[in-house]
C-alpha cells in the first residue's frame, strides 16, 4: 500500500521495526537500512539493475535479512517541487514493490540526496574512486535519514504517535 503521508505510513508499519530506504536510478538502486528504533540510517548496498524481477528478488532478500516492515522510496522532485521526469517510472517501481513484497511504501523527496551524500563522503576524505560505487547507497541513507528525522519531529510535536 502506498502511504499518502507520514502518519498513514507509520500507522501501517509495525512499531519498532527496521525500514529500508531506496534511491532508485536507471542503472542502480541505492539501499539503506535503519535499526528498529528508527534513529539512524546506514548505507547498505548498491544493486546493479538487472531487470525488474531480479531487482525485486534482491530487495525481497534484503527485506527478509533485515526484517524490514516498510520502504521509504526516493521520489525525483524538481527544485520547484513538481514531479521530476523520472517520477512516472519511480511510481511504477513503487507499485511493483508493493505487489511483490507486500510492504507499505512512502514516497520521500529525494532532492539533493546525492549532493548531500557526496559532500559527506568528501568531508570524510573518501577518494573519488571509492565514492563512486558507494554513492547510491549513501544517497539512499540520506533519503531514509530525512524521513526518520521527520518521523521524530512529528512525534515530538504530537502530530503522530511515536
Amino acid at each position: 500500500m502506498l502511504a499518502k503521508d507520514t502518519a498513514t505510513f507509520l500507522d501501517i508499519v509495525s512499531p519498532a521495526s527496521a525500514l529500508l530506504g531506496l534511491d532508485p536510478g536507471t542503472k542502480t538502486i541505492g539501499v539503506a537500512v535503519c535499526d528498529e528504533r528508527r534513529t539512524l540510517a546506514s548505507p547498505l548496498e548498491t544493486i546493479q539493475r538487472n531487470g525488474l524481477r531480479a531487482d525485486l528478488e534482491r530487495l525481497r532478500q534484503l527485506v527478509a535479512q533485515r526484517d524490514a516492515k516498510g520502504i521509504v522510496l526516493g521520489m525525483p522532485v524538481n527544485m520547484d517541487g513538481t514531479a521530476g521526469r523520472r517520477a512516472q517510472s519511480v511510481r511504477a517501481f513503487s507499485r511493483s514493490i508493493e505487489e511483490a513484497l507486500g510492504l507499505p511504501v512512502l514516497h520521500w523527496d529525494e532532492r539533493l540526496s546525492t549532493v548531500a551524500a557526496t559532500e559527506a563522503m568528501i568531508d570524510a576524505e573518501v577518494s573519488r574512486a571509492k565514492r563512486s560505487p558507494r554513492i547510491d547507497a549513501a544517497a539512499a541513507a540520506s533519503i531514509l535519514q530525512g524521513a526518520l528525522e521527520a518521523f521524530a519531529a512529528a512525534a515530538s510535536q504530537g502530530k503522530i504517535k511515536p
